[in-house]
């Protein structure tokens, strides 16, 4: 199995990197391509609805809301967070939604481990949440669709955006938690974290 990287410089808009991924899983199920993706890019400032989203979730009423077709609720996209993306094709793996996940918590909690960051998984509150004084903030937020057990969509990681987006809405639903990014967590140099995340998936998922 032969996973292609793509790595972004530039911002990606929201609705163009959709159709590449769609684009993607239509080809593996139809067997016109068999190579499988990960691909790490940004996006512009974007507010995004998951398929379980609710009004009550938007607090501020004047922002526009991107009804998407991935797992989730209400969640932000914008400069200063890293975005990964993936088709992978769970046939060719265990047909198992909830390993691939776990698969993907492992990924980025390795990865901010290496960077003395302590993280962990919550089968509840799906994400990364870091903890400090006993109170749990979201780091990395997770989204994901299967379609003939060919997973897409993919996950977040905040570096150093700004967070005050993230008042607007209940982030992912859970209104007793805050989120968070890396530069709050501890100051230190962040630019490799996605070669970093690539070894870990690449690792995890056995390829």
């Amino acid at each position: 199995m032969k996973i292609e990287i793509k790595k972004s410089i530039k911002p990606i808009k929201y609705d163009k990197a959709i159709n590449i991924l769609e684009r993607k899983v239509e080809n593996i199920i139809n067997k016109k391509d068999e190579n499988e993706l990960i691909w790490f890019l940004s996006h512009p400032s974007i507010f995004t609805g998951g398929i379980s989203f609710k009004k009550e979730e938007i607090i501020d009423k004047s922002i526009k809301i991107l009804k998407t077709s991935r797992g989730g609720k209400i969640t932000w996209h914008g400069p200063g967070q890293l975005v990964c993306y993936f088709v992978i094709n769970l046939n060719k793996r265990k047909r198992d939604i909830r390993n691939f996940i776990n698969i993907i918590e492992e990924s980025i909690v390795n990865t901010l481990h290496e960077y003395k960051i302590k993280t962990k998984s919550d089968r509840k509150k799906i994400g990364i949440w870091y903890t400090k004084n006993k109170k749990s903030k979201k780091v990395a937020a997770i989204g994901i669709k299967v379609k003939k057990w060919v997973a897409y969509h993919g996950f977040s990681l905040n570096i150093n955006n700004d967070l005050s987006s993230y008042k607007k809405i209940i982030p992912c639903g859970i209104a007793d938690r805050e989120v968070t990014n890396l530069l709050n967590i501890k100051k230190q140099d962040y630019s490799n974290v996605s070669s970093v995340l690539e070894k870990h998936l690449v690792k995890n998922l056995k390829i």
